[in-house]
């Protein structure tokens, strides 16, 4: 309640006297959280609620910048308190992609999303942003055995594991940091993506990185709220390798390659993101993100099982959710 007083009195010196409502848009996993500020003539305004203590703007409305130099259609930034923790924000509408995507509009939304994503690659450049490094790569790999595996399922893994498991993280962390970089997202996915007129309005962008170039590729097609059948995501990362080696940037230049590089980046992202899961629900009080795990851990054994070298990965996977070894290691 003191926060919503607080948004009331800032909304109130910039628009004096001009009658508004105020309704919730939306909440993240972070502490921030949205809304929607509709005002007598049906215009309307989102506002940024992102307390001080907990989170910073200042990097949302840099790589909002950064963004619209690129060409990709992002909110503007109208006001700001930085102190505060408000921003006011041009309202990009209440249809996210995740809300329409099926099998008949995918084709046509994912294009657009390729394009905005190649856009936004082509605009990086050195020092932009901060490095998506091996120190954070580790930080975030250590989320899985802290919280998924010790908080969530309450058995720390064994001395084997554990070995097992740095030996597997020792292997993607060579395959993603001897990919090229570009300007990277971070949760590029539907449910930050909004269809727009200039389609796609693109949100949740204050953790951009310069980082892999498959990274973003495989947030997209490897979502947390909604799965493909792999013949589709082959056809969709192909459709993207193909724009991008025309644009110019630095895919391999073999796509199988590439599709490895994309799954074992996606991995990373599966391990890291169960992770965060079980500590949304643990440490903020959110239960609701743990829902999704099941699909994540799917994605990681798939990807684990596809290749020989992360075979002992799979199983570590198996025998943490009780399940009979699988075969099947392709590659």
């Amino acid at each position: 309640m003191q926060r919503l007083q607080l948004i009331r009195d800032w909304l109130a010196g910039l628009f004096p006297g001009q009658a508004h409502d105020i309704t919730p848009a939306s909440a993240d996993a972070s502490f921030r959280r949205y809304f929607r500020v509709t005002f007598e003539d049906g215009a309307s305004r989102i506002v940024m609620d992102a307390p001080p203590e907990h989170e910073d703007c200042r990097p949302f409305v840099r790589v909002a910048g950064l963004l619209r130099d690129a060409g990709v259609h992002v909110p503007d930034v109208l006001a700001q308190d930085l102190a505060q923790g408000l921003l006011l924000l041009t309202d990009l509408g209440h249809t996210t992609y995740l809300d329409i995507l099926d099998e008949t509009n995918a084709d046509s939304l994912f294009r657009d999303a390729l394009d905005a994503l190649i856009k936004w690659q082509l605009a990086s450049r050195p020092d932009a942003l901060p490095p998506y490094d091996e120190a954070l790569l580790r930080r975030e790999l250590s989320l899985f055995p802290d919280w998924y595996v010790a908080r969530h399922l309450g058995a720390p893994l064994t001395a084997a594991q554990q070995e097992t498991l740095e030996r597997a993280q020792a292997l993607l962390l060579r395959n993603i940091l001897a990919q090229p970089t570009v300007y990277v997202h971070r949760d590029y996915m539907p449910r930050n993506l909004m269809v727009c007129d200039d389609n796609p309005g693109v949100l949740d962008f204050q953790d951009a990185v310069c980082g892999p170039i498959s990274y973003d590729v495989a947030s997209l097609f490897r979502d947390a709220f909604i799965s493909w059948e792999e013949e589709r995501i082959l056809d969709w990362t192909a459709r993207y390798w193909e724009k991008a080696k025309r644009a110019g940037l630095p895919v391999d230049a073999d796509f199988s390659a590439f599709y490895r590089d994309m799954e074992w980046m996606g991995l990373q992202r599966h391990l890291k993101v169960l992770g965060i899961f079980a500590r949304i629900r643990y440490r903020d009080g959110k239960p609701k993100y743990l829902a999704d795990a099941p699909r994540f851990l799917g994605y990681a054994h798939h990807t684990a099982a596809r290749y020989a070298p992360l075979a002992p990965l799979a199983r570590l996977l198996d025998a943490l959710e009780g399940r009979a070894p699988q075969t099947g290691y392709t590659f």
